[in-house]
């Protein structure tokens, strides 16, 4: 006949449940503590005079990113692949070379394939369907963007109404392969963060949004047009040029700017774009990646 339990041993059932139930919440709470603040990634723009000049080529810069900086998340951009979009096998050894590394693809930056604002609508529209292919070369790839220009011509408003029914027209097709339109700030109208955040509530579109880059706003203020466009954001870029003997960017306030993108309850990829001339680009990106993770663990000492 089994033995019945006694008061003793209930007790301390009891007080077990009770030790386990306030630990596991605790241990949930200090993982939760740990997830960084954001997450580092690289745009391939960072390396574009060594590709351009033969020195890396476009298969190996998964490789580059994760051997050379230990970062595994990449930012492509179409410049270096314009023609292999539609190139299966070149897409499918391209992604088993970043896949066997452990590499995430981000997104793929889209230049060269017409104005998405432009003013004749057969050009808007085939600058529209130029863009179908990367949308669908960055989905295989296994990313969730692809990062276009909102570039058009005419007074203030025209520009908006042009611009914004080209990423609504590009965005119905992304969506069909449940990938995302975003908008860098990257010359003209663009460039204004009031435009661009207006074109974004004309557009009106989940999957439509923005990629706020630290560097291009121009005349416009950086932190103003960052503040105005981060609500739409869905990917980050960290431009960078020079920097001082502290190893702070000259141009741009990094903690500054960082609890403006924070703010907005962005904790997504923040990519590296070093444009600069003064440190080859090797040492730019790892410059400003030691200034992200400072940053990083700055404000999350102090959040």
């Amino acid at each position: 006949m089994p033995l019945q339990p006694t008061r003793r041993d209930f007790m301390k059932s009891a007080t077990a449940a009770t030790v386990a139930t306030a630990v596991i919440p605790a241990i949930a709470d200090e993982k939760k503590k740990k997830k960084p603040l954001f997450k580092l990634s690289l745009a391939q723009w960072s390396l574009h005079r060594a590709i351009f000049g033969g020195k890396i080529k476009n298969e190996d810069f998964a490789k580059v990113t994760k051997e050379e900086f230990n970062i595994s998340c990449i930012e492509y951009v179409n410049q270096f692949f314009k023609d292999k979009a539609e190139n299966m096998d070149y897409l499918k050894d391209l992604k088993k070379r970043a896949d066997d590394l452990g590499v995430k693809t981000n997104l793929i930056m889209c230049d060269g394939e017409g104005r998405l604002g432009d003013p004749d609508n057969a050009k808007r529209t085939q600058a529209v369907e130029n863009h179908y292919k990367w949308v669908q070369a960055a989905k295989f790839l296994g990313g969730h963007s692809i990062r276009v220009n909102a570039a058009s011509a005419g007074e203030y408003n025209e520009q908006l109404e042009l611009a914004a029914d080209g990423l609504s027209r590009i965005s119905e097709f992304a969506a069909k392969h449940d990938m995302n339109v975003i908008v860098e700030n990257h010359g003209g109208l663009s460039s204004n963060g009031e435009w661009l955040s207006a074109v974004m509530k004309k557009v009106g579109m989940k999957n439509c949004g923005t990629l706020p880059d630290f560097g291009n706003f121009h005349d416009y203020d950086r932190y103003k047009g960052v503040e105005e466009t981060m609500p739409f954001a869905k990917a980050v870029s960290a431009k960078s040029h020079n920097f001082d003997d502290n190893g702070n960017e000259t141009k741009t306030d990094y903690i500054k700017m960082m609890k403006i993108v924070l703010k907005h309850g962005y904790n997504g990829f923040v990519g590296i774009e070093y444009e600069g001339r003064e440190k080859p680009e090797m040492e730019g990106i790892k410059l400003t990646k030691r200034l992200l993770v400072n940053v990083r663990k700055q404000l999350s000492e102090s959040a």
